[in-house]
């Protein structure tokens, strides 16, 4: 059974190497477990998606918890589905700087990513239209 996971935190110490690590990592382990996702970061704050394998998400939504790079782990949104959204990224990456500030204000008070200040359904809104309007700078 297929499930999507998404979940938001803060990043202990912000900055390039703590992201490039994580993604690094992702890239590395992501494929054996059968995950796929995309990771957004901005303003010292992740919004990932991940999605696979009910058993396979669930430990490493358990890890995420855990790592000392997070902190504030909260669960936005959890589902079962019938397909992959993102099954072409081991982890894809959006870097929010880089994003039209319209599209972020389409979706909070501010131009700035927050997903602790609105609903999963609406992160996952986001995630779409960042899909939809080739925000995605990471493929691999």
């Amino acid at each position: 059974m297929l499930v999507r996971l998404l979940y938001a935190s803060r990043a202990v110490e912000a900055g390039t190497e703590t992201i490039d690590a994580i993604l690094s990592q992702s890239r590395q382990f992501n494929p054996t477990g059968g995950i796929t996702g995309i990771l957004c970061y901005g303003g010292g704050i992740f919004l990932q998606a991940i999605e696979g394998g009910r058993a396979a998400v669930s430990e490493l939504y358990a890890h995420i918890q855990k790592d000392p790079r997070h902190k504030d782990v909260v669960l936005l949104h959890y589902e079962e589905i019938s397909e992959r959204r993102y099954s072409g990224w081991t982890m894809g990456q959006v870097d929010v700087t880089r994003v039209n500030t319209r599209i972020l204000l389409k979706y909070s008070e501010r131009a700035e990513l927050d997903p602790y200040s609105v609903s999963g359904k609406v992160s996952m809104a986001l995630l779409e239209e960042l899909m939809a309007t080739a925000s995605i700078v990471g493929r691999s």
